[in-house]
């Protein structure tokens, strides 16, 4: 009795505060088969029903869903099949702070999603026949066991006999697709080093197969939990899951950044003050002196240019990624760190630990798919519209390294594993470091060579930064102060910490030392600034952008038209960056119009990383072949010429040249003999040349 009124109760709330959607949902129906109802309408018509659903949702849900698949509805459909699911439930709890009490209610999680199985086929109500009688009979399926009966039904007409096993009758079954996910916490959420902690949750009918790895979702359900077992029988510990009732896909940017009315002030009073830029550089890793230009660029990072789908569907990607080249003890982990906990999503790791499947995705069989293929998303999925920063990738295998290509420029990692095919999004900006490959950084020396990165993999970076560690008094004063007052402070907040107490000198040093060593922009308020922007500011370029970056482009390819022998100075990736940064910066000043400033501002720094990066160290010139394809022109020149020489006096000597004469004719053509030798070294290494014997060389044939 108490059923039926209650499921009197939905049916007069359906009509209430559903109707159109009920109409809706009939139109489109089986093909869509879901009645979405907010929390809200339930807590107004009715705050015990409400509150029913909360406490009871087993009872409250099958309710609900009963008096929707009665009702009549004016089109004439039965909605027999329909599910009724609830959304946006005003209490979201976090997986660390799942507790015993949650256990049989409703709640909303909200997490990333790590894991999810293929989507198959679940028995929700299984049909018997008794081998003696032959009664046909059906078992609800509820729970994570399978339930079969132990005598014929008797109720419905059977012999009531125990029988062992009886007979499934799989074509009368009845079945529903479902699917399985990990949600594991967002990593923004997590600071100080905690371990992220995970819970799964099963999906049902319309809403299975609806997420990817990588995906940030809120799962409305109910709470379960089954005792667990080992080898040696049942345990007294419990695990949990969730049965998904409703699932709501992450939307928007940064959703879960929650931005007041006062951050929102703050924010716009931040952005009116005429040096916003150069405080948010300051506010970037003061505790590390210099490196303005790296600074400049590790805001624009967390800014990011605009993604574009243009009209042909092809995506041009927005994310600006940054490599850092280094001698060892300049701070490059440090900066990287320093990022990833400022940015409002970012992930840190380690080259040296990574494989290709921890820094994009894997199609693994394991227990959570109970012997099936799961998708497994990686960091740089993980850290989807955010930043992920690699330390040392320069350590990495060749074969992990090689699985970043796709997920830089398509933004996209592609898997096809055991007929699984799929595609998960990596629209996150990359923020590299690497150590030359013999210790220190050499000028002379192609990028790509010292690091051990393919130049294909190098030409994929927006902006690439050298850091040199050249001794100059005047700089290593001003470092050799700024580290020993930093140390200084953080000796005096231990003493602080611990004893609680400074004298008037050490006092007076702190408060100095804590002012340069202050960030100008708070992290949370500057975490909040960026998520801001990236959520409402599209920038365009103004005419006069435009005509900037035309007239850099064309002036820097000019020596190309000029001389048909002359290098190639930049590429048109260089252009799609500048307009990139250009669009960061105007996010970082909340502009919806890119400035000629701005332009005038990204080309600066633009020239500032090709001077040091793509510059001929022979002819001065720059030349982008010395970090997209790992040598220059000149060399390539140099190495034709020496080849020419060798053709010649193959005449002369046959197949087997003396080393000798090459040099000579090389020194006689103007070429320094020095550099002949190492080209001849280098061709040797390639196997294009070989010695048979002492002083000789000879073509590999």
């Amino acid at each position: 009795m108490m059923q039926d009124m209650v499921t009197e109760r939905w049916e007069d709330f359906l009509k209430r505060y559903c109707w159109s959607e009920l109409i809706e949902l009939s139109n489109s129906y089986p093909e869509r088969r879901s009645l979405c109802v907010k929390f809200a309408d339930m807590d107004i018509y009715d705050p015990n029903l409400a509150d029913m659903v909360l406490e009871t949702p087993d009872v409250a849900i099958a309710s609900a869903t009963d008096a929707l698949r009665e009702i009549d509805i004016p089109t004439g459909v039965t909605l027999n099949e329909a599910n009724l699911r609830i959304i946006n439930l005003p209490r979201k709890v976090k997986i660390r702070d799942i507790r015993s009490s949650d256990i049989g209610k409703l709640v909303a999680i909200e997490g990333l999603v790590t894991k999810a199985t293929e989507v198959r086929p679940r028995v929700v109500e299984a049909v018997f026949e008794c081998p003696f009688c032959h009664h046909i009979f059906s078992v609800l399926q509820t729970g994570r066991q399978f339930k079969e009966p132990r005598e014929c039904d008797q109720e419905s007409g059977g012999c009531g006999r125990k029988v062992q096993r009886f007979k499934l009758l799989i074509e009368k079954s009845k079945f529903v697709n479902s699917q399985k996910i990990r949600l594991q916490e967002s990593p923004e959420e997590l600071r100080g080093g905690e371990l992220p902690q995970a819970v799964d949750a099963y999906l049902e009918d319309d809403i299975s197969g609806e997420v990817t790895p990588g995906d940030r979702v809120i799962v409305t359900g109910i709470l379960r939990s089954y005792q667990k077992m080992t080898q040696y029988g049942k345990t007294p510990f419990f695990d949990i899951y969730m049965d998904g009732n409703s699932l709501e896909l992450k939307q928007e940017e940064f959703e879960e950044i929650l931005i007041t009315e006062g951050d929102e002030r703050e924010i716009n009073e931040l952005a009116n003050q005429s040096d916003v830029y150069e405080k948010l550089i300051r506010s970037i890793a003061p505790s590390i002196y210099g490196y303005e230009e790296i600074k400049e660029a590790m805001v624009l990072q967390l800014f990011s240019g605009t993604a574009k789908e243009l009209p042909d569907e092809t995506r041009v990607r927005g994310d600006i990624h940054v490599l850092l080249v280094g001698d060892p003890g300049v701070a490059k982990s440090q900066l990287l760190t320093y990022l990833v906990k400022l940015a409002p999503r970012g992930l840190y790791t380690g080259g040296k630990s990574s494989t290709s499947a921890g820094l994009t995705a894997a199609a693994i069989k394991d227990e959570f798919g109970e012997g099936r293929w799961t998708l497994e998303a990686g960091a740089l999925v993980l850290a989807d519209k955010g930043i992920a920063a690699v330390d040392e990738i320069d350590k990495m295998e060749k074969k992990d390294r090689d699985a970043l290509h796709e997920a830089m420029e398509q933004q996209t990692v592609s898997i096809a594993k055991a007929g699984m095919m799929a595609r998960l999004n990596t629209r996150c900006s990359l923020l590299a470091a690497a150590n030359p490959k013999f210790g220190r950084f050499d000028k002379y020396t192609p990028i790509a060579e010292q690091i051990n990165m393919p130049p294909t993999l190098m030409s994929r970076f927006d902006l690439i930064f050298t850091m040199v560690d050249q001794p100059n008094e005047e700089e290593d004063m001003k470092t050799a102060e700024h580290i020993i007052e930093t140390h200084y402070a953080g000796e005096l907040l231990a003493r602080l910490e611990n004893i609680g107490k400074l004298d008037r000198t050490e006092e007076e040093s702190f408060q100095k030392a804590n002012q340069t060593m202050e960030p100008a922009v708070h992290g949370e308020l500057l975490r909040k600034y960026v998520a801001w922007s990236k959520r409402n500011i599209f920038p365009a370029m103004t005419d006069e952008a435009k005509s900037k970056f035309m007239e850099f482009y064309i002036g820097l390819r000019r020596q190309g038209y000029e001389d048909e022998e002359a290098p190639v100075p930049v590429t048109a990736r260089q252009l799609e960056a500048l307009i990139r940064l250009g669009e960061a910066r105007a996010r970082a000043g909340l502009r919806d119009k890119i400035t000629a400033e701005d332009a005038e501002c990204v080309i600066n720094l633009v020239t500032y990383c090709l001077k040091r990066v793509s510059v001929d160290p022979e002819t001065g010139k720059l030349d982008t072949d010395w970090v997209t394809v790992g040598t220059t022109k000149t060399k390539r020149d140099r190495a034709r010429s020496i080849r020419e020489i060798i053709k010649e006096l193959e005449k002369e000597y046959g197949d087997e040249v003396p080393l000798e004469e090459v040099l000579d004719l090389a020194e006689e053509e103007g070429m320094e003999r020095e550099k002949v030798e190492e080209i001849v070294d280098v061709m040797k290494r390639d196997g294009i040349l070989f010695s048979p014997g002492s002083g000789v060389i000879k073509f590999v044939r």
